[in-house]
């Protein structure tokens, strides 16, 4: 099973820019994708359906801003919209589908640009993810975080220990997300490398990403029972549909 995650920073910028090009040629089960700044029912059919995929749409409702989709080849049993909670639901960060082992999720962190508003949001977001691993189901989040976790996701991290993304506060937050409440980041399973990242705060396009400063904000993140089920995870450096690069891990599942 692979799984795709990208932040597209706008869908019809990306589209503009050959997203459903990558996206025909990924050949993936499941690609979730975040920051679609655009209402679903303002799409086109080629954008909402594309060939071999169904797809499935949380808008926020501000105009132009956040909102998340995934784009599924086998139909989920059940899509759930949001998590029950305000600042999430009203502002399209999680859309999750449920097949019938697990469930996969597209999920979008506010940026930080309002600290307290990201602060309210982790506050309430840690607990579901508590209550999520406390049950019997598995799941798969895909999406953005917005928080590089160690020192090795970002390029010149010690200049950046007051800038949003990289604080103490929400690093320490990571530490409970992947220490006592269980999950696993999927990627640092495969790849313990510094210098890897999925998003560049001034991307150059005229040199290759892996040599420009970047930070690593995006995640696959699981629970300890599906640690053995990672095959293989990276980022694909050749996506420049957007100013993040698409995250993909394979597993040894079938959905």
């Amino acid at each position: 099973m692979k799984i795709a995650s990208i932040n597209v920073n706008g869908i019809r910028e990306a589209v503009g820019r050959g997203f459903l090009d990558w996206l025909a040629n990924q050949d993936a089960d499941v690609v979730c994708v975040q920051n679609l700044k655009a209402k679903s029912f303002e799409l086109d059919d080629s954008i909402l359906y594309p060939e071999g995929y169904e797809g499935y749409f949380l808008d926020a409702e501000q105009d132009g801003f956040s909102g998340v989709g995934l784009y599924c080849r086998k139909i989920p049993k059940a899509i759930m919209y949001g998590l029950g909670f305000e600042q999430c639901d009203h502002e399209g960060r999680f859309l999750q589908a449920d097949y019938d082992r697990f469930s996969i999720a597209s999920f979008l962190m506010p940026d930080g640009s309002d600290p307290q508003a990201k602060e309210t949001f982790m506050a309430q977001y840690q607990e579901y993810l508590g209550k999520m691993a406390r049950k019997r189901r598995e799941y798969i989040i895909c999406g953005t975080w917005h928080i590089a976790h160690k020192t090795i996701d970002l390029e010149n991290w010690a200049d950046n220990q007051t800038t949003p993304g990289f604080k103490p506060e929400e690093r320490a937050w990571m530490d409970q997300v992947l220490g006592p409440t269980g999950f696993i980041d999927t990627f640092r399973e495969i790849n313990r490398d510094a210098g890897e990242y999925t998003w560049w705060p001034a991307l150059d396009q005229d040199q290759p990403r892996s040599r420009q400063e970047g930070w690593r904000l995006d995640y696959q993140m699981v629970g300890p029972n599906f640690r053995r089920h990672v095959v293989d995870a990276w980022i694909d450096y050749d996506a420049t549909f957007s100013e993040f690069a698409p995250l993909i891990v394979e597993y040894d599942l079938s959905l």
